[in-house]
């Protein structure tokens, strides 16, 4: 059977790819410590879930409007007023089936072929495939660790041609944990607000911060950018919801119409269920996302601690998300039963064939020096993980 050229382009979810894997090596019997997944461990607080109970009861079931019921519409606008400082009304918001849905269609209502979209490296794997998918080209921007794996505003300027179409930002970042401050996001303003471009803000980990460290997007820190930005979020990592799949995106108006659009012949509305959970999530009290950032911090400090620990690898303490992005360069050129270890890929194979340990290789997000850990477990298989990885390091020859 002849499929197209374009499901040739990309490839699946590595990070998916990984935790099924892993799940699959756990379905066998194998004791594995799973580092890969990007959820929350956390169950979804209690009246999330009985918000959907009460629509589920009162037959809430049907279809809604394409692009969100106004309710929950209305409860993005008040969120993003009294978090963001950002005023938008109902026609400048959609709701999607998840963050990644709306970055999706997102692409295909903006993106096309001769176009260029900037993506700072390390990146989520999903962005560079979902811009392929439009015909368009993404554009890489390399960082580096000695500059906290933050895009510096030279080299934005220096990447812009007559065919940048966007620049997708996301802050912090999935897979280093990178946040913008105010200073560096009014930078990157002063450059982009003559252009002829827009900025994807993906702000998908915005309550996930520590150490004081203030949540700003693009559009907050400068008001000539609002209408050349689009925020996206969802309620997925804040609230432990990944499974109910809502995002959400909030800008101009003609975005926002020629996504819904899009939407309507392709998934047409989220789970109306989900919608209503979605509405409790963000009115409701947040003082179960204080909670989990807490206990997040917690995780964060000790795995950081731990990997920093072992001999040959180096990991940077992350401002925000739940990730960790080592630097195990050092151990490259090692091996272990003459299989020698030349990047992330047969790193992270050897953990988890010799240490059952599964992280992500950093080659996936355009650094293959480094490795993605999730500290979005328990705090016993963090100690036990980060142990089994300084044994497997101790093998190597």
């Amino acid at each position: 059977m002849k499929l197209t050229k374009r499901i040739g382009l990309i490839k699946p979810s590595p990070t998916l790819a990984i935790t099924m894997k892993a799940n699959a090596l756990k379905a066998q019997g194998k004791d594995i410590i799973g580092f890969g997944a990007g959820e929350p461990d956390f169950d979804t607080p209690n009246h999330i879930k009985q918000a959907a109970v009460e629509a589920i009861e009162a037959g809430f079931t049907k279809y809604t409007p394409v692009g969100g019921v106004d309710e929950l519409k209305d409860a993005i606008i008040q969120k993003l007023k009294s978090d963001n400082g950002l005023a938008y009304g109902r026609p400048q918001v959609a709701v999607s089936c998840g963050a990644k849905h709306t970055l999706y269609n997102l692409a295909q209502v903006l993106f096309e072929e001769g176009d260029e979209v900037l993506i700072p490296s390390p990146y989520w794997v999903s962005y560079p495939d979902i811009v392929v998918l439009t015909g368009a080209k993404p554009v890489i921007l390399k960082t580096k660790a000695a500059d906290g794996f933050k895009v510096l505003p030279e080299q934005l300027a220096g990447a812009i041609t007559a065919r940048t179409r966007a620049l997708v930002l996301n802050s912090p970042s999935n897979p280093s944990g990178v946040a913008y401050s105010k200073a560096e996001l009014e930078a990157f303003a002063d450059i982009l607000k003559d252009r002829d471009m827009l900025v994807l803000s993906d702000d998908i980990y915005e309550k996930i911060l520590y150490d004081d460290f203030p949540f700003y997007n693009i559009a907050s820190v400068s008001e000539a950018m609002k209408d050349k930005a689009v925020v996206v979020n969802g309620v997925s990592k804040t609230y432990a919801m990944t499974g109910w799949r809502i995002g959400y995106a909030a800008g101009p108006e003609t975005v926002i119409d020629a996504l819904t659009k899009l939407q309507s012949q392709n998934t047409s509305n989220p789970t109306s269920i989900a919608q209503k959970a979605s509405v409790a999530a963000l009115s409701g009290d947040q003082g179960c996302v204080a909670d989990m950032v807490r206990e997040f911090k917690r995780r964060r400090d000790a795995i950081v601690r731990g990997l920093n620990a072992i001999p040959g690898i180096t990991c940077m303490n992350p401002q925000g998300a739940f990730y960790v992005f080592p630097d195990v360069s050092a151990l490259y050129g090692r091996s272990f039963q003459g299989k020698r270890i030349a990047g992330s890929s047969e790193f992270s194979a050897y953990l988890l064939d010799e240490a059952g340990v599964a992280v992500v290789p950093g080659a996936e997000f355009g650094h293959d020096e480094h490795l993605r850990l999730s500290y979005a477990t328990s705090m016993a298989n963090i100690e036990k993980g980060v142990e089994r990885i300084k044994e497997a390091v101790v093998k190597l020859d």
